[in-house]
């Protein structure tokens, strides 16, 4: 088992209703254990700033799942639960991201980790730190820290 985190998002919809469904279904994959969801908390837009608030939280996981099985399952959960991707950072309905997979960095098409953005995003980055404050992010340290540093 790997232990790794999702980044959760929506900011259409019923967002809260649409998040806790996406950790349903992510509960009923085979090979994913879900640990611990973080508080959803209400953010800013990234990106485009012309949209509604989102909702966005983080959920930590054991899985059997390779990054890449882990991720196809993100895409398909998306795809279930109605996402549309037609504008970059735009609106959503649903929004999953794999944020870490252990300590494992990997560098494929398609497939990023840790989020090559993550140092970046405090949205992403309070979730992981209420999950686990010790949290090492590969290449970039505690996520306290990083937390911290963007301040």
């Amino acid at each position: 088992m790997t232990r790794a985190y999702v980044g959760l998002g929506a900011n259409l919809g019923p967002r809260e209703v649409t998040l806790l469904r996406a950790v349903d279904l992510l509960a009923e994959t085979e090979g994913v254990d879900v640990l611990q969801v973080s508080q959803l908390r209400e953010t800013e837009p990234f990106g485009v700033a012309d949209q509604p608030a989102y909702l966005n939280g983080a959920v930590a996981i054991d899985t059997t799942l390779t990054p890449r099985e882990l991720l196809e399952r993100l895409l398909e959960i998306e795809r279930e639960l109605g996402r549309v991707r037609d504008v970059r950072w735009g609106p959503r309905t649903i929004d999953l991201d794999l944020l870490l997979y252990g300590d494992r960095s990997v560098d494929e098409p398609g497939l990023h980790v840790p989020h090559p953005r993550l140092a970046e995003r405090p949205f992403a980055l309070e979730p992981l730190a209420e999950l686990d404050p010790a949290l090492d992010i590969p290449g970039l340290g505690d996520v306290s820290a990083a937390l911290s540093a963007l301040d």
